[in-house]
């Protein structure tokens, strides 16, 4: 399970990051080409195709590591019961958000048929908003993967926040004992 879940994140890192450097490319060539006097005819088309990618992709991402939109102090601020009761009622809403919204996204597709960009004739309609239904399903996976931590986390008291701040507090103090103990062995003088 734990391999699986690694495997899932490396994907949804790879292809957010593969998202975000074609984005960025995309952008410096048209602002260069644009300058140059001979713009291309598909850099917004395409730019905001890819904007939406990234942002459902990296939605995946975010509920894989539990760092969307929550109130997790207003959570862990309630009493054990209460606190259970909110966890599984904002998780039954993002569920239900997100199913349904997969659920339209694949309706659409069909109303797209046969569609294409205005700018790429080439590229059908039903590929760049294919999205919808897949982002919101690999947002569903993610939830879905993650739900067994956050549940843990929450049940002891805890936020993914204060996790994370006590790791890093962690590795800095862990960096901060390296140089005072000296260089290692085997590493020159700095």
């Amino acid at each position: 399970m734990i391999r699986a879940h690694s495997i899932f994140r490396f994907g949804l890192e790879a292809i957010t990051v593969a998202l975000l450097v074609t984005l960025a490319v995309i952008v410096v060539l048209a602002v260069g080409f644009r300058y140059s006097g001979s713009s291309f005819i598909w850099y917004d088309e395409v730019a905001s195709v890819i904007l939406a990618w990234l942002t459902y992709y990296g939605a995946a991402l975010a509920a894989l590591r539990r760092g969307h939109l929550g109130f997790s102090g207003l959570i862990l601020s309630l009493g054990p019961r209460a606190r259970a009761t909110a966890f599984i009622a904002a998780e039954v809403v993002v569920y239900a958000v997100f199913v349904t919204m997969a659920w339209a996204g694949w309706k659409v597709l069909a109303v797209m048929a046969g569609e294409t960009l205005v700018s790429l004739e080439w590229v059908p309609l039903q590929f760049t908003q294919s999205v919808v239904p897949i982002g919101c399903a690999l947002f569903v996976l993610a939830q879905a993967v993650s739900t067994r931590e956050a549940w843990a986390r929450m049940r002891a008291g805890r936020s993914a926040e204060d996790e994370e701040i006590a790791h890093e507090i962690d590795r800095a103090q862990a960096g901060t004992q390296r140089d005072e103990d000296g260089p290692d062995e085997g590493e020159g003088p700095r």
